[in-house]
């Protein structure tokens, strides 16, 4: 009797046609029944966010090995979305999101697409993995690759607790990793740095920009670790985002505030 191969289905905020996404399906096309349902364009830093002032539009993909794929012109969130609610027939056991160019580590978490896929999944009872690459112009997405299927494996083996996702990067920049570390979330992240411009027209305009904004980092968090050359993988929990010490410590003063 053959062996039922778990769900996966994949998607990224780089777009359909990234080099990272097309190396996770080639990690896992052996090992699971695979989907990809990614945006048609990249949609890096998007985060959790949702196409409101548009229409979506959904189109299938040729992909290598009969792979079932789509393109949906929104957000990863939008592609789990109507990935689970309109496309697959059936709920996947799990998904996966990356290979994103650049490290989603820190606080950065919650302003990437990458990882908004996965939440989005987590928020249906999906378990998810995030993973990316610390470097963006050599990602190394080859050396990657032999490490996803064990990460997978082992999550599909011992579950994520509910509302859970995991976040995994990789120090491409040392020639070798020196291992794999279970932490917990960084601090650092990147905040603005405008780039004030002239139009031709006369008018001023800003480019986004960003720079890296450094912090005492844990010793056991992902920034931290990263920069020695460890793998991280860290459990993020947004099942409930309440900050528990402050409701006890506070409710009975807050509410006989109004009384």
């Amino acid at each position: 009797m053959t062996e039922k191969k778990p769900k996966i289905l994949i998607t990224n905020d780089d777009g359909i046609h990234a080099e990272g996404i097309w190396h996770l399906w080639h990690a896992l096309v052996d090992i699971a029944d695979v989907s990809i349902i990614a945006p048609s364009a990249e949609k890096s830093g998007v985060g959790l966010g949702l196409t409101l002032h548009h229409p979506i539009t959904i189109s299938p993909v040729k992909w290598e090995r009969g792979t079932p794929a789509w393109k949906i012109n929104g957000t990863p969130a939008d592609c789990v979305r109507f990935g689970t609610r309109v496309i697959l027939d059936e709920k996947p056991d799990l998904i996966v999101s990356g290979i994103n160019r650049g490290a989603n580590s820190g606080r950065n978490v919650l302003y990437s697409g990458t990882i908004g896929g996965v939440i989005e999944g987590a928020l249906r009872k999906t378990p998810g993995i995030a993973f990316s690459s610390t470097e963006f112009d050599t990602p190394r997405f080859e050396t990657i690759e032999s490490y996803i299927v064990p990460i997978v494996n082992h999550i599909l083996e011992h579950p994520l607790s509910s509302g859970t996702i995991l976040n995994v990067n990789f120090p491409t920049k040392f020639p070798a990793f020196k291992g794999v570390k279970l932490a917990r979330q960084g601090r650092g992240l990147w905040i603005e740095d405008p780039a004030h411009r002239i139009h031709p027209d006369g008018a001023p305009y800003y480019w986004q920009g960003g720079k890296w904004a450094h912090h005492d980092e844990h010793e056991d968090g992902d920034v931290a670790l990263l920069a020695q050359g460890y793998v991280t993988a860290v459990p993020i929990h947004i099942d409930e985002l309440t900050d528990h010490n402050f409701l006890q410590k506070r409710k009975e003063h807050f509410e006989s505030s109004f009384q």
